[in-house]
């Protein structure tokens, strides 16, 4: 149990075995999206590093296959690893994952590889 809401990053594949195909980007970013739900649920507010990158990346007349991408991507997430209290990785390969994890290990943030895993907490919110 904790009384804090921590910020979760929820990484895992987005781009990664895609090939560029931007409906199989929009299934991995909806499979992403489906542990908002459960991190939020157990008091928490869950962040996906595309909801920061994706918009910078129309706003600069770009998208993920674009070579901008890489230099959006990757940044937006550690920038947001900055304010993070924890990861939650989910499974499938990622570089882009897989880095998050490391910068969260290395800041000496809790990485979880399961919903189930994360601290609960019962919310304090107020009308």
């Amino acid at each position: 149990m904790t009384d804090k809401p921590l910020l979760i990053l929820i990484a895992g594949p987005y781009r990664s075995g895609t090939g560029g195909d931007p409906r199989a980007m929009a299934a991995n970013l909806a499979r992403l999206e489906e542990a908002a739900w459960p991190v939020f649920a157990a008091g928490h507010l869950p962040v996906i590093g595309e909801w920061i990158a994706l918009p910078v990346l129309r706003s600069a007349g770009a998208g993920p296959t674009d070579p901008l991408a890489d230099q959006v991507l990757y940044p937006a997430a550690d920038r947001l690893l900055a304010h993070c209290d924890a990861v939650l990785r989910l499974p499938g390969e990622s570089a882009g994952a897989d880095q998050d994890v490391a910068t969260a290990r290395r800041r000496g943030l809790p990485v979880y590889h399961d919903v189930a895993e994360l601290p609960h907490r019962v919310p304090q919110e107020t009308a």
